[in-house]
């Protein structure tokens, strides 16, 4: 028994536990859970106020129709935009034709003056005829200057009116109502507001036992604040405090029988060994010990093992965290890995056998 088992009495139940807290702040209108409860997944177990979070959805469903609206609206522009670009190019062909009968009308008049001008000194044509006639080159002139000018004007909306096109095109170019980007950020604040409203529902994250319940009624609560823990109860494992003596000889996976104080003997569970801990209690301490000191004793230290345990077993006989085990480990199988050093062990032709006998002197 000896030399095929290892055991200790200091080991005790425990469990990956969850602590619920809520992910937005708000005041509890309902606690709808209580100490000792049995929960399941995804059940709700407190609401908060929605009042708040429901007039953000109600805003954001707004930016989102509005977004929306203005795509469409931007979608639309470009057909009146290239209905103004055509409305310039018949303004600059227009202002091209008043620019050709502007400068007929110029050309008549410059002629009608260039011949008034040459028999006026004749005496054939009165003096106010030949005012007349300048009057009449410099109005055809001026209005030859207009036209210049309309031309000019009418190609420089024409131009305004082709970037405006371009503009507007590129705000819509490859684009769909659901994948414009302003669309797309109105639809993510959208979300994120139903989230918020959601997370006004604090569900549990797995099944288990509520315990520690910190929450009432109109309490006010904030992000990150711890109102309750879950036991998984299902799937509690032990963690066995073995001796830093007896660490060399348990391997990964070797076959455990314990039994609960609060069964007594007429109950056994089965289990197998997970892993080792990263250190010994007293590494792990709020206040680690302090051996430099000149009167040090050597105590033994001990290392938590970690013990899987069947879960048909758990179903059966239900156990509690914190309650105290005894765990005895068949240690005859020493082909899993080692817990001391994490390193295979020898083979058995590589093995070495030492003697020691401190009875004599000369060993």
């Amino acid at each position: 028994i000896a030399r095929n088992f290892v055991s200790t009495d200091n080991a005790y139940v425990n469990a990956q536990m969850a602590q619920v807290t809520p992910l937005v702040a708000g005041s509890a209108t309902e606690v709808l859970v209580r100490d000792t409860q049995q929960v399941k997944a995804g059940q709700v177990l407190v609401r908060l106020d929605q009042a708040d979070a429901r007039i953000a959805l109600a805003q954001a469903d707004a930016d989102l129709a509005a977004a929306r609206r203005r795509f469409r609206q931007t979608l639309a522009n470009n057909s009146a935009l290239a209905a103004q670009v055509d409305t310039s190019d018949a303004a600059v062909a227009q202002a091209q034709a008043q620019y050709r009968t502007a400068q007929a009308d110029h050309e008549k008049a410059r002629i009608d003056l260039q011949r008034r001008e040459n028999v006026a000194a004749s005496g054939a044509i009165s003096g106010e005829e030949l005012t007349q006639a300048r009057k009449a080159f410099a109005t055809t002139q001026a209005a030859l200057d207009a036209a210049r000018s309309a031309i000019s004007q009418a190609n420089s909306s024409k131009r305004a009116s082709q970037g405006q096109l371009a503009a507007n095109a590129v705000l819509v170019s490859g684009l769909s109502e659901d994948s414009d980007p302003a669309v797309l950020a109105a639809m993510a604040r959208r979300d994120a507001a139903q989230l918020n409203l959601d997370r006004t529902e604090i569900r549990a994250p797995i099944d288990g036992v509520v315990s520690k319940l910190q929450v009432q009624i109109g309490q006010r609560l904030n992000p990150g604040q711890i109102i309750m823990t879950i036991v998984p109860l299902a799937s509690v494992y032990v963690e066995a405090n073995f001796k830093e003596s007896q660490l060399q000889r348990l391997r990964i996976g070797q076959p455990v029988t314990l039994q609960a104080d609060v069964y007594g003997k007429k109950v056994e569970y089965h289990g197998s060994i997970e892993g080792l801990g990263a250190g010994t209690g007293a590494a792990f301490a709020l206040l680690p010990a302090q051996n430099a000191t000149g009167n040090w004793i050597k105590v033994v230290q001990r290392v938590p093992v970690r013990i899987r345990l069947e879960p048909q077993e758990l179903v059966d006989h239900p156990l509690r965290v914190g309650l105290s085990m005894e765990a005895r480990v068949d240690i005859s199988d020493t082909s899993g890995r080692m817990l001391a050093d994490g390193s295979a062990p020898p083979s058995t032709a590589q093995t070495r056998v030492y003697a020691r006998d401190d009875s004599a002197a000369d060993t």
